[in-house]
């Protein structure tokens, strides 16, 4: 019996704006720039394709690579 992966149910849970932030910053190497609130939002108006039906829903698997690249060139 295989035992439970919480590194990958960390990353597929299904959060909100405010958690998906904190855990996004968290741990996040000093190269790396900083996520906020306003750019999240515009972040998602940018990428509505990603927010499907439940428009406020985040995950670190889906988006947190996509929006690293993203800051990145808004740097």
């Amino acid at each position: 019996m295989r035992t439970p992966d919480h590194d990958r149910e960390r990353s597929e849970k299904k959060r909100s704006l405010a958690d998906f932030l904190t855990q996004y910053n968290e741990n996040l190497p000093a190269a790396f720039p900083r996520a906020s609130s306003t750019l999240l939002e515009e972040f998602k108006t940018t990428h509505t394709a990603l927010f499907p039906r439940r428009g406020n829903v985040w995950s670190l698997d889906q988006h947190r690579r996509k929006v690293m690249d993203w800051l990145r060139a808004h740097e």
